[in-house]
């Protein structure tokens, strides 16, 4: 509540001016992830820029039990693979990885259920040794186009469907 005017104030509670901080004259993208230009670069092995994505490899793991691997696949190529789709979709949208982004991911792959033996030899070909090599992961991402990514989970749940968009 105010103070009447007429009631004397010490001069040690009287409030102080402050001194404002000064606008800074240049701002600089300081930071590696920063984009630096007004335009976004785009093609192939460039990669699609998104936040977070980083998220998609905590799903993955915990995905993971419910993959159906066959002998010859590794259980940490297929979960890394299937974050990068993930955060590809999900980059797509311009949000961060979330569940169903993997649910489709591995949907596309077979990976949620049994899958038709021609969609797992593609597959096997795609992942092995995916978590050791960066140009296979730019591959992969690569390899999917963007309007099989687009679609719902609920829609991939027929992995053979989805096998002619993934050039199986």
């Amino acid at each position: 509540m105010a103070q009447p005017s007429f009631v004397p104030i010490a001069d040690s509670e009287k409030v102080r001016p402050s001194i404002p901080a000064p606008i800074p004259t240049k701002a600089r993208a300081g930071r590696v992830g920063e984009l630096r230009s007004p335009t976004v670069a785009q093609g192939n092995a460039i990669g699609q820029t998104g936040p977070d994505q980083g998220f998609a490899l905590t799903l993955a793991h915990r995905m993971a039990p419910r993959f159906h691997l066959v002998d010859g696949e590794h259980r940490h190529d297929a979960e890394l693979g299937v974050a990068l789709l993930a955060s590809k979709r999900a980059a797509l949208f311009g949000r961060a990885p979330s569940i169903y982004d993997l649910e489709v991911a591995a949907g596309l792959f077979g990976f949620l259920g049994d899958a038709p033996e021609d969609l797992v030899a593609h597959r096997k070909a795609l992942f092995s040794g995916i978590g050791h090599d960066y140009v296979i992961q730019r591959e992969l991402v690569d390899s999917v186009p963007v309007e099989a990514l687009e679609v719902s989970a609920a829609d991939v749940q027929d992995p053979a469907e989805w096998r002619m968009r993934l050039g199986v």
